[in-house]
């Protein structure tokens, strides 16, 4: 039961790793794009900053400390059958 737990919550987390490389891929091209005139989508970025890349980030950096903290305290428990 709590491997599964530990291994659902990095998979979770994975996930919004991949969120949040794309959304960061996404605002490089947008800044590329608005520098040469294109519109990549700049502006639909920023007002998607605060309620979906801002949770995303935050989400990421605690997640990354509760499954290391969850790591270690599995570690140090006692193996039960």
């Amino acid at each position: 039961m709590k491997e599964k737990l530990l291994n659902t919550l990095n998979t979770l987390l994975m996930i919004n790793t991949f969120v949040v490389l794309l959304s960061c891929l996404w605002w490089i091209a947008a800044l590329l794009g608005r520098s040469m005139g294109i519109p990549l989508g700049l502006d639909l970025w920023y007002q998607l900053w605060e309620p979906v890349f801002t949770p995303a980030l935050g989400i990421l950096m605690a997640g990354a400390l509760i499954s290391g903290l969850l790591a270690q305290i599995l570690k140090r428990l006692p193996k039960t059958s």
